[in-house]
């Protein structure tokens, strides 16, 4: 799904992935923390993908996971080579990356293959 970079579109993505995961019968809690991951992912789009109007979001369901990737036009900061150290607890902001690492099984930050942007990749199981 493509949407525009916008605050309001982040609400829209979360509440779309959620209707088709509970239409096909995953779990609450498991959704709860891919909608926090989504969530996550779609404020560094909306914050720091200056250069971008819009951002692409693929959820595919594959032998029990779920595998997100939102993907950024760029604009912003060089995708971050994130190693999994914590951000201060009491910070305003920059917490996204330790949240939805917290909240998945797996996060992969890459640069885009021949294009300006980034690709937010995570990962949840739900059997």
């Amino acid at each position: 799904m493509t949407l525009p970079r916008d605050a309001g579109s982040a609400p829209l993505a979360r509440h779309t992935l959620d209707a088709s995961l509970r239409g096909l019968g995953v779990d609450s809690d498991v959704r709860a923390d891919i909608a926090l991951a989504l969530g996550e992912a779609c404020a560094n789009v909306i914050q720091h993908a200056v250069s971008s109007t819009a951002y692409e979001i693929r959820a595919q369901l594959d032998q029990g996971r779920c595998v997100v990737d939102v993907i950024d036009g760029g604009g912003g900061d060089t995708p971050p080579n994130w190693t999994g150290g914590r951000d201060p607890i009491h910070a305003e902001n920059g917490r996204g990356l330790t949240l939805i690492h917290a909240f998945t099984d797996d996060l992969e930050i890459s640069g885009r293959a021949n294009k300006d942007g980034a690709v937010v990749h995570f990962e949840k199981s739900f059997n």
